[in-house]
């Protein structure tokens, strides 16, 4: 007897994630099992040095993948790349999406008129002023000018390919450059890239506590002021540093 192929993927890239993402993996099955589609989830260990990998197989990943490189592009990346399937959904390891979410997102990818999109977001926690405005200031930007958060990023895979997947070549921003491309490729389709407003995906306000409001300062004067600092991993060491964990990458 074959089985029912998926006709979703929802990929999670997880780098050292093994505090979030057995929470994370929950929700999103959680929500995949509410809904009357057939969907697979796929989980890219970004060459972890902690449990993430055994942690992803026991909280209910379908499947998996290792990905050495350490860039959230390449671990999103290498999952779309794992599967077949005609529709893609992009979350973070530490972002929880619910049921209503992921199937307004599904039925825009399947109504014809949706290339890709996002949704808005929440913090999990209480967080700093700064973290605030910031989180305040990206959504406001994301619905003007349709932007997706990577934290949340849904998209056919039509699209996904004609846009090149995300950017290899940077270590941040990846997402708002892939949603450009899409868009451009999207337009004489007359297709759309849309924002879910309500309701919201949660995502964790951990940085909140990890760094101080200079230490943001300081990453968004780098971005804004050196030009390609995008394509340099240290000069976005707010992405890929953890300063509360042993070891952790510098």
């Amino acid at each position: 007897m074959v089985e029912d192929m998926p006709d979703y993927s929802v990929i999670i890239p997880a780098f050292n994630e093994e505090e979030f993402l057995a929470e994370t993996i929950l929700a999103a099955r959680e929500a995949m099992n509410a809904l009357d589609r057939e969907g697979e989830l796929i989980v890219v260990d970004n060459n972890s040095t902690d449990s993430t990998a055994e942690v992803a197989r026991k909280a209910g990943a379908d499947r998996v993948v290792f990905e050495a490189h350490n860039q959230i592009a390449r671990a999103r990346n290498a999952g779309a790349a794992a599967t077949t399937t005609p529709l893609l959904v992009f979350v973070d390891a530490d972002t929880r999406i619910n049921q209503t979410t992921l199937s307004i997102a599904l039925d825009m990818l399947e109504s014809g008129q949706v290339a890709a999109g996002g949704a808005r977001l929440v913090m999990d926690q209480p967080v700093t002023p700064m973290v605030g405005w910031l989180v305040d200031s990206w959504n406001r930007t994301a619905a003007l000018f349709r932007y997706a958060a990577g934290s949340f990023f849904f998209c056919r895979r039509d699209a996904f390919e004609a846009g090149g997947g995300f950017a290899e070549d940077v270590y941040a921003g990846e997402e708002v450059w892939l949603a450009r491309r899409i868009k451009k490729w999207a337009r004489p389709k007359k297709l759309t890239f849309q924002v879910i407003a309500d309701p919201p995906v949660v995502t964790s306000g951990r940085k909140s506590d990890w760094f101080s409001t200079w230490d943001f300062v300081r990453q968004l004067a780098i971005l804004f002021l050196i030009p390609g600092a995008t394509k340099s991993k240290r000069l976005c060491s707010m992405w890929y540093h953890r300063p509360r964990e042993k070891g952790a990458e510098t």
